[in-house]
């Protein structure tokens, strides 16, 4: 039905129109998109203890380790970042790499603006296949959107350990419990209380950054968007005019249900790490 798409009309146009090819890698940059953020929330959520841990540890070396990540990064524009850490951690590999597999050459790796080296320690090779160039860059986006929001996460992490009344802390150690079980038991739980509506806004912020991959070389679902709905003339098969608004809509429905989602997900964790917080607030309050 779609081989000649000049006499097709109306709903068989369409049909065809939007299972072409190009519009299945549409498509498929939703999932691109929901893989990044499903897979770096984890390690967000690990650099984000790790920040606020070492912000906390009497270690003095490591608590400034610490402070510097989550003020350095905070304090930073996220887009140099995202431009930053994919470019230094791919230089480092193929750098690293380079004296590994090519000993023998002694030329300098930087030569003016460019950065050479030797074909083997290229990551990923030059003879890779498509699939393994895209792997690679979506890893590296999987590692600065973490980094990123790791600092934002631990920022609040932080606040949300220091929130917890010092009193619940000192009870458990007066029925015998060390630091370790005291933290384990009492701290980190009561934790969640305090940081889940943090946490919840990092989370947005990083799903409206996700449109940022596009800077990283993946086509996402904003590049797809603005290269379907761009005005096509007849020297394509499906020539239309300017239909950016329509996708870019998508796009706006998309996101709005996936923000909608996750308030509700939010909310229901709220509530659960909440079980009993309202209870002890009542009895408070009948005391008093």
């Amino acid at each position: 039905m779609c081989a000649d798409p000049k006499v097709l009309e109306g709903l068989s146009w369409f049909a065809c129109y939007l299972t072409t090819p190009k519009h299945f890698q549409f498509y498929l940059s939703f999932l691109t998109v929901l893989a990044l953020i499903f897979i770096t929330a984890p390690f967000t959520l690990l650099l984000g203890f790790a920040g606020a841990l070492a912000t906390r540890s009497r270690f003095l070396p490591l608590r400034w380790i610490g402070t510097a990540y989550t003020s350095m990064v905070r304090g930073v524009p996220d887009i140099v970042f995202f431009l930053f850490v994919p470019i230094a951690l791919d230089q480092v590999l193929e750098y690293a790499r380079h004296r590994v597999l090519c000993p023998e050459v002694t030329d300098p790796v930087y030569r003016g603006n460019d950065f050479v080296v030797c074909a083997i320690a290229k990551l990923p090779l030059n003879s890779a296949p498509q699939w393994t160039h895209e792997i690679y860059g979506f890893a590296l986006a999987i590692v600065a959107f973490s980094v990123v929001f790791g600092a934002f996460a631990a920022n609040t992490i932080h606040g949300a350990l220091s929130a917890v009344p010092r009193e619940q802390l000192e009870t458990a150690r007066a029925f015998g419990l060390n630091e370790r079980q005291t933290f384990r038991r009492i701290h980190l739980p009561q934790m969640w209380v305090y940081a889940l509506p943090g946490l919840s806004n990092v989370w947005m912020i990083l799903i409206k950054a996700t449109p940022l991959l596009f800077l990283l070389g993946i086509t996402d679902i904003v590049y797809w968007a603005r290269e379907l709905g761009g005005t096509k003339t007849s020297f394509f098969e499906y020539p239309h005019s300017d239909w950016r608004l329509w996708y870019f809509l998508v796009l706006l429905v998309f996101y709005l249900g996936l923000t909608s989602v996750s308030e509700k997900v939010f909310a229901a964790l709220r509530r659960r790490v909440s079980r009993g917080q309202a209870v002890i607030g009542e009895i408070a309050e009948a005391l008093r």
